[in-house]
C-alpha cells in the first residue's frame, strides 16, 4: 500500500497512514482514539430496607443457576397484585447480580410509554437502545429496525434488563435482548401467558408475612413504642395487608406522632375504617394526608393532573402559583409523609397513592374548579417553557403561536444556559410534553394544543419517536381545526404529513398535504402566511422527493422558491435553490446541480448560515466529483467531514467518509478508499448504528 501523507481535517499536525497501520486509523480519520461507552446502571439507589423475599429470592437464584446455554435470555417473571414489592424485589436481585452480569443493567417502566392502555413498542426498543448509547440520529425507524440494532448491540453480552408494569407477554418479547447469558426481569401484576419462545421463571410475589411487615416498621421507625407495645405493631402491620407501599406511609405517619401511643393511633385508625368502611390501607394514607399542612395537602390533591411521570419543583410550584423553594418545601413534606417516592433527583408517585390522591380531590373539590385551574395553568407553563426551549435550539423559525405570559407572580422559567441544555430538556421532558398536548386537548385548550405541537417539531428532527409524534401532530391537527386558526391549520398538518411518510404511510401523507394545500388558497399577504404558503408547496415537493418523483418535486421547489424571493425571504431563496440542486443531482443532471449548488453554498455563506453551508458544500462536491472536478470536491467534502464532526452527527460523518471513499477510488487509491470505509463503519458501529452494505467489515 502507497503510504498517503495529508492535513490533519481538525486543524493538527499531519499524520501518515501506511499499510497494516489499521491502530492509527481512528486517530487519523476521526481525530482521536476508540471511545469505549460507559457501562449503563439505570436503577434509583437503594435507601428502603429489603425485607424478606426469602423464597422468591430462591427460586429466582435457582432459575438463574440452571439455566441451560443456547436455552435464550432467561426471563424472571414476578407477578402479583400493585403495592405488593414487586419491582423493589426485582431491583434488589437486579442490585444484587452485578458481578454476574458485568455488562450493565436497564431499566424500562412500559406504563410511561403507555397511551390508552397500549405500549408503543418500537419506541420501548428505542428507550433500551439509547441506554445501550446508541445516537438517537442512528435508531432505525421501524421496529424490525431497532430490533435488530437490539440484537446486534446485546450479542453475548451479560446484561439485565428491568421491564416494569408489563400486561401482556407481546409488549416484552421484542424488548429481550439476544444473548442466552443475559436475565430480563419482568413486574405484571398478572401471568403474561403469550411470553412465547423463552426460558421463563415465573416467581408469584404475594403480601409480606405479618412477621416481615413487623420488621419492615421496625426498621422505618427507630421507636421504643413498637417494643414496648407489640400488639398493637403487629395490629397496624396486619391492616396494612402485607402491602409495602402502606407499610411505608404507616410507618412515616407514626414517626410523626410521637407522643401519642401506639395502641391509640392503631385504635383512630380502625375507628376510622369502621365509620366510613374502608380498609385500613386506606384509613393509613386518610391518616397520613389528615396530617398534612394545607400547601402539601393542595399539592397531593393535584399532582394526579400531572402529564408525566415525574413531579418537579418546576411543575409544583405551577400547581400551587408559589416559587420554587416553597414547592421544594411541600414536596419534602409529602415524601416524609411517606406519599411521594424520592429516590432519585426528583419524585414520583405511586399509582395506588395516585389513586388515593384522586379520590380525596373528587371529595375535596366536587365541581372540579381546581382541576380545571391546574390544568390551564400546566398547559401555559410547559407551552411558555417549549417554545423558549425550542427558540435557543433552532433559532428563530415560522411560528405561528404567540409566546403565554408567565402563570403567575411567582412562576420561575427553566433556566436554559444555552442550546445544548435547551435540547436536552426538550428530550427529558419528552413524556410530559406529549402527555401535555392530550391535557390540553381533552380539557379543550385547543390553542394550548397545537401550539404545544410547535417546539415538538425540532425535538422530533433530532430524536424521531415515530408512536408519540403521529398521535400528537394528529391532535395538533384536531386542535387547529377547533380553533378555525388557518394558518395553524395549514401548518399542522405539513408537519404531521413527514412523519407519515417516513413511516411509510404516504397515501395519508398526501391527503393530509392535500388539505393543507386547499387551505394555503386562502391564506392571506402578510409575509408569514407567505412563507406559510410556499413551504406548504415544499412538503409536497419533499414527499415526491420520498416516491422518487424527481421532475414534480423540481417543480415544487421552483414554485415555492418564487414565492419566497417575491415575499423577500432569502433563506427560503436558499432552501429551495439548495433542494432543486439535491433534485438535479439525483436526476443525474450534474452539470445543472453543480450551478444551483454553487450559487446555494454562495448564499449560504453570505448569510452566514454555517450548517447549511456544509450541506450545500457536500452535496456541490458530490456533483463536482460527477464531472471530473476531483480536487474542488475534495476540498468541499473534507470541510464537511469538519463540520459533521463540530456537531457531533454520527450520520453525517459516516455518510462524508462514504464519499472520501468514493473520491478515493476514483483516483485510483483502493487503499486509502478501504481505510475509509472502515472508519465508516467504525464510527457507525460506535454510536450504535448498523452499517451500510457498503462500508467494509
Amino acid at each position: 500500500m502507497a503510504d498517503e501523507t495529508c492535513n490533519s481535517l481538525d486543524g493538527r499536525a499531519e499524520v501518515v497512514v501506511q499499510a497494516g497501520r489499521i491502530g492509527e486509523l481512528h486517530q487519523h480519520l476521526h481525530g482521536m482514539g476508540a471511545s469505549t461507552p460507559p457501562v449503563p446502571f439505570q436503577l434509583p439507589p437503594a435507601r428502603v430496607r429489603f425485607e424478606n423475599r426469602r423464597v422468591e429470592q430462591e427460586r429466582i437464584t435457582h432459575a438463574v443457576e440452571t439455566h441451560a446455554a443456547h436455552a435464550g435470555p432467561l426471563v424472571i417473571a414476578l407477578t402479583g397484585m400493585g403495592g405488593i414489592g414487586k419491582t423493589a424485589l426485582g431491583f434488589h436481585v437486579a442490585r444484587r447480580s452485578t458481578d454476574r452480569y458485568p455488562d450493565g443493567v436497564l431499566y424500562l417502566d412500559l406504563d410511561d410509554l403507555r397511551r390508552d392502555g397500549a405500549v408503543e413498542i418500537t419506541d420501548a426498543v428505542g428507550e433500551l437502545l439509547t441506554g445501550l448509547g446508541v445516537q438517537p440520529e442512528l435508531l432505525e425507524r421501524s421496529l424490525a429496525g431497532r430490533t435488530k440494532q437490539l440484537w446486534t448491540r446485546t450479542r453475548g453480552k451479560r446484561l439485565i434488563v428491568v421491564i416494569d408494569n408489563a400486561r401482556f407477554g407481546s409488549e416484552v418479547t421484542p424488548l429481550l435482548p439476544a444473548s442466552d447469558h443475559s436475565l430480563t426481569i419482568i413486574t405484571s401484576q398478572g401471568a403474561l401467558y403469550d411470553l412465547d419462545g423463552t426460558a421463563v421463571a415465573e416467581v408469584p410475589v404475594g403480601p409480606l408475612a405479618v412477621e416481615d411487615a413487623v420488621r419492615l416498621l421496625r426498621h422505618l421507625v427507630d421507636d421504643p413504642r413498637l417494643s414496648a407495645e407489640p400488639g398493637a405493631l403487629v395490629e397496624l402491620a396486619s391492616g396494612c395487608g402485607g402491602l409495602p407501599a402502606a407499610l411505608q406511609v404507616a410507618g412515616q405517619w407514626v414517626r410523626k406522632y410521637r407522643r401519642r401511643s401506639l395502641p391509640r393511633l392503631v385504635a383512630e385508625l380502625t375507628a376510622e375504617l369502621h365509620a366510613k368502611g374502608i380498609p385500613m390501607v386506606e384509613a393509613v394514607w386518610d391518616a397520613a394526608y389528615s396530617g398534612l399542612g394545607p400547601e402539601a395537602a393542595r399539592l397531593y390533591r393535584l399532582l394526579p393532573q400531572l402529564p408525566g411521570p415525574v413531579v418537579e419543583e418546576s411543575t409544583a410550584a405551577v400547581l400551587l402559583h408559589c416559587d420554587p423553594c416553597r414547592a421544594a418545601d411541600a414536596l419534602e413534606e409529602l415524601e416524609s409523609a411517606g406519599l411521594l417516592d424520592g429516590r432519585t433527583d426528583d419524585w414520583r408517585m405511586h399509582s395506588l397513592l395516585r389513586g388515593h390522591a384522586e379520590r380525596r380531590v373528587q371529595q375535596e373539590d366536587p365541581d372540579g374548579r381546581d382541576r380545571v385551574r391546574a390544568r390551564r395553568d400546566l398547559s401555559s407553563w410547559y407551552r411558555r417553557q417549549a417554545a423558549r426551549a425550542d427558540l435557543l435550539a433552532a433559532g428563530p423559525r415560522m411560528t405561528f403561536a404567540r409566546l403565554p405570559e408567565p402563570v403567575g407572580p411567582d412562576s420561575r422559567d427553566i433556566d436554559f444556559p444555552g442550546r445544548t441544555e435547551a435540547l436536552r430538556w426538550l428530550e427529558s421532558h419528552r413524556l410530559a410534553l406529549y402527555g401535555c398536548v392530550r391535557l390540553a386537548f381533552e380539557a379543550g385548550l385547543y390553542e394550548d394544543a397545537w401550539a404545544l405541537c410547535e417546539p415538538l417539531w425540532t425535538h422530533f428532527l433530532d430524536h424521531p419517536h415515530y408512536a408519540d409524534i403521529t398521535d400528537t401532530f394528529r391532535m395538533g391537527v384536531a386542535a387547529a381545526d377547533r380553533t378555525e386558526f388557518l394558518p395553524a391549520m395549514v401548518r399542522m398538518r405539513c408537519q404531521l404529513a413527514r412523519p407519515l411518510w417516513e413511516q411509510g404511510l404516504y397515501d395519508e401523507a398526501a391527503e393530509q398535504l392535500v388539505h393543507a394545500l386547499n387551505g394555503s388558497e386562502a391564506l392571506g399577504a402578510s409575509p408569514l402566511e407567505r412563507r406559510l404558503s410556499a413551504s406548504t408547496v415544499e412538503f409536497r415537493g419533499l414527499l415526491k422527493s420520498e416516491l422518487g418523483d424527481w421532475s414534480g418535486a423540481a417543480a415544487d421547489f421552483e414554485a415555492a422558491k418564487a414565492v419566497h424571493a417575491e415575499a423577500g425571504n432569502a433563506y427560503g431563496v436558499l432552501l429551495q435553490t439548495y433542494l432543486l440542486g439535491k433534485t438535479a443531482l439525483r436526476r443525474g443532471e450534474c452539470r445543472e446541480a453543480v450551478k444551483l449548488l454553487e450559487v446555494a453554498h454562495a448564499m449560504a455563506r453570505q448569510q452566514q448560515r454555517e450548517r447549511m453551508t456544509a450541506r450545500a458544500g457536500f452535496e456541490l462536491g458530490r456533483a463536482l466529483r460527477l464531472v471530473d472536478r476531483e480536487q474542488e470536491a475534495h476540498v468541499l467534502v473534507r470541510a464537511a467531514l469538519v463540520d459533521a464532526r463540530a456537531r457531533g452527527s454520527v450520520t453525517d460523518e459516516a455518510r462524508v467518509l462514504e464519499e472520501l471513499a468514493t473520491l478515493a477510488e476514483d483516483r485510483g487509491d483502493a487503499d486509502t478508499a478501504e481505510l475509509h470505509r472502515r472508519a465508516a463503519r467504525h464510527v457507525t458501529l460506535q454510536a450504535g448504528g448498523i452499517p451500510s452494505d457498503g462500508q467494509s467489515s
